[in-house]
C-alpha cells in the first residue's frame, strides 16, 4: 500500500489545491467582463480530485478531460499564464486560443484535451491505454468524467473493453452530485457508482474527493496497478462545486444549507489544518504561502490579458483539410 508523505505529497498538494483555486475562482469574474467567449466550468471545491490524481502520475501519462477540465489540465504541469491565455482565446494560449475553456490540450505533458462533449474523454483515454499497451511505453491513461457523464453508453464500452484486454487505464468519476441542474437523486436508480464497474470486472473504490489524501493514496495504487499490466480501476470521488455549473448559474435548484455543509468539508482548510496539527506547517507560513499564490495567479492573469488576439490569417490552420492531411 502506497504512503502519503505529509512534508512531500502534503505541501505540495496543498499549494497546487490552492493555486488552483484562487485560478478558478477568477473565472466567473473574467466571464462577466466578457473576457471569456462562450460557457466556462470553474472546479472550485473539487481541487483534491485532480491534484490527487496528478502527484501519482509521471509526466508521460495520460489525460482526457472534460466540460470542466481546468484543474485537471493545471494539477498535470499546464502553465498556469499559457492556460489563462487559452481560456481568454489568446495567441499565447496552448491551442493559440482556439479551444478556449473547454478544449485545451497539452501535448507535451500528456493533456490529450478538454472536451466539451459529455463523456468523450471516457474512451479517448481507454484508446490512449491501448496505445500504450500496445507500444509497450510503460505509460497508463486517465479518464476524468463526472456522474452526469456515468450515463452515458461510451461508459460501458469502454469499461468492457479495458477489462477484457486489460488496459492501463484509470477511470476517474467526480461524483460532485449534479449533472449540471439534476441531482444523482433524480438521475440514477443505483447511486452506488462503483457498481457500474463491478458490473464490467473493473476494480472500483470510492474514496472521499475532499481528502486529497484519500484521492492520492487511491490514485497511486491504481497507477501501480495499471503499470503493472493488472488492468483498469475506477475510482468514485465523492466531491462539490462550490460555484454554479458554469458562469452565470442561478444555482435555483441547490439550497444554501447544502452547499454551506459542504463549505465546511473544504479540501484546502481540511489538509492545511491536518499539516498544521503535524507540525510540517504553521499559519504564518500558510498565510504567507496563499498570498505568494495569488501573486503567481495574478502575474498569469496579467500574461493572458497582454497576450494578443490570433490573427485572422491563422483562421484555418491547424485544422485538418480534404487536400491536405494537415494545413499549416
Amino acid at each position: 500500500m502506497p504512503d502519503f508523505d505529509n512534508e512531500t505529497q502534503g505541501i505540495t498538494g496543498l499549494r497546487l489545491m490552492a493555486k488552483i483555486r484562487e485560478f478558478e475562482r477568477r473565472m466567473p469574474l473574467l466571464s462577466e467582463e466578457g473576457l471569456i467567449r462562450g460557457s466556462t466550468h470553474p472546479s472550485v471545491g473539487m481541487e483534491a480530485v485532480a491534484v490527487g490524481v496528478s502527484l501519482a502520475l509521471e509526466t508521460g501519462d495520460a489525460v482526457a478531460s472534460n466540460h470542466r477540465g481546468h484543474a485537471h489540465t493545471l494539477a498535470k504541469g499546464a502553465d498556469f499564464g499559457r492556460t489563462m491565455a487559452e481560456i481568454l482565446g489568446r495567441s499565447d494560449g496552448y491551442c493559440g486560443g482556439k479551444g478556449g475553456s473547454m478544449h485545451i490540450g497539452v501535448k507535451e505533458i500528456g493533456v490529450l484535451g478538454t472536451n466539451g462533449i459529455v463523456g468523450a474523454g471516457i474512451g479517448i483515454a481507454t484508446g490512449s491505454a491501448l496505445a500504450a499497451k500496445v507500444s509497450g511505453d510503460g505509460s497508463v491513461a486517465v479518464a476524468y468524467f463526472g456522474d452526469g457523464a456515468s450515463n452515458q453508453g461510451v461508459l460501458a464500452e469502454a469499461f468492457n473493453l479495458a477489462a477484457i484486454w486489460n488496459l492501463p487505464v484509470i477511470f476517474v468519476l467526480e461524483n460532485n452530485h449534479y449533472a449540471q441542474s439534476a441531482s444523482i437523486e433524480e438521475m440514477v436508480a443505483q447511486p452506488d457508482f462503483t457498481q457500474r464497474g463491478i458490473a464490467y470486472g473493473v476494480k472500483s473504490v470510492a474514496v472521499n474527493g475532499m481528502d486529497m489524501r484519500d484521492v492520492y493514496l487511491a490514485a497511486r495504487e491504481a497507477v501501480d496497478k495499471a503499470r503493472a499490466g493488472d488492468g483498469p480501476t475506477l475510482i468514485v470521488a465523492d466531491t462539490y462545486r462550490y460555484l454554479g455549473h458554469m458562469a452565470g448559474d442561478t444555482e435555483i435548484y441547490r439550497d444554501a444549507d447544502e452547499v454551506k455543509q459542504w463549505h465546511d468539508k473544504d479540501p484546502i482548510a481540511f489538509l492545511a489544518s491536518v499539516l498544521i496539527d503535524a507540525g510540517v506547517l504553521d499559519n504564518e507560513r500558510w498565510t504567507s504561502m496563499q498570498a505568494e499564490l495569488t501573486t503567481e495567479v495574478q502575474a498569469a492573469e496579467d500574461f493572458a490579458r497582454n497576450s494578443p488576439f490570433p490573427d485572422v490569417s491563422t483562421a484555418f490552420t491547424d485544422v485538418y483539410d480534404k487536400e491536405e492531411e494537415v494545413s499549416r
